[in-house]
């Protein structure tokens, strides 16, 4: 039997990251980067793609891609491959921001761009990605869901929702792929500083950051793309269908 790759070292690998533009997308991809792997920065915005490109210097570049758009995913995905020649690693990470009530008239839409853009575009990208994550000695897919993925916060089901299916979908992919190697994972952020959470002032994210996390503090998006960057290594190749919270403790704490 072949012996998995037990290399601590993303370098040379190629990683294709969705909603990299800001957050923990762009965490994630300027991390990549300086650990020596090829970047696909990829998001709406090809301005602001380009922009992180630019941040991550070497070899990374820019992609405008709508992960809701289906034609979209399958041309950007083969023209990814086309131009690095390879794909290795996956990191499904677009979202959108999806509070509505249930009688609030534009629930019906909040929902479907909620599973367009975080359930749907997942499988889509892996679907796109797969014939190349095949021919990768360490082929890694990371999704990225959310501790609303695991609890709810009142007027949040369509995110509630979405969040929950990446989580089950995740481990229904593990278990497809995993005779093939490719392991699939997912992480579960609690309350982070990015543009989603912009809106809540500094005063409201320490009084519930207190409240409710262990650590009493928001998150930084670089926290998360440490995780990210543990579970793609070669060497995290016995690591399949988990779903981690990255959270300050905040599941863990009852009072």
């Amino acid at each position: 039997m072949t012996q998995p790759n037990r290399s601590r070292s993303i370098a040379g690998r190629v990683a294709l990251v969705t909603g990299a533009a800001s957050g923990m997308g762009r965490a994630t991809a300027r991390l990549f980067a300086a650990e020596g792997a090829h970047v696909a920065v990829t998001d709406l915005d090809l301005a602001a793609c380009e922009a992180v490109a630019a941040e991550c210097g070497g070899t990374a570049r820019a992609y405008a891609l709508d992960v809701a758009d289906k034609d979209a995913i399958q041309r950007v995905v083969a023209q990814i491959a086309a131009d690095f020649g390879r794909i290795d690693i996956l990191v499904n990470n677009a979202g959108v921001s999806s509070f509505c009530a249930l009688d609030d008239d534009a629930y019906e839409d909040v929902w479907h761009r909620a599973v367009a853009v975080m359930l749907t575009a997942h499988q889509r990208m892996v679907r796109a990605a797969l014939p190349w994550l095949r021919q990768s000695d360490a082929p890694r897919i990371v999704n990225i869901a959310s501790t609303e993925g695991l609890g709810a916060t009142p007027g949040d089901t369509p995110y509630v929702a979405a969040k929950t299916g990446v989580t089950g979908l995740t481990r229904g992919l593990a278990v497809d792929l995993g005779p093939e190697g490719i392991t699939v994972n997912c992480i579960c952020p609690g309350p982070i500083r990015t543009a989603m959470t912009d809106k809540v002032s500094d005063e409201h994210k320490e009084i519930f950051a207190k409240r409710r996390t262990a650590l009493r503090r928001y998150g930084e998006p670089e926290e998360v793309a440490q995780m990210t960057l543990s579970l793609v290594l070669p060497a995290a190749s016995y690591i399949t269908g988990a779903v981690i919270p990255v959270d300050g403790g905040l599941m863990a704490r009852n009072a």
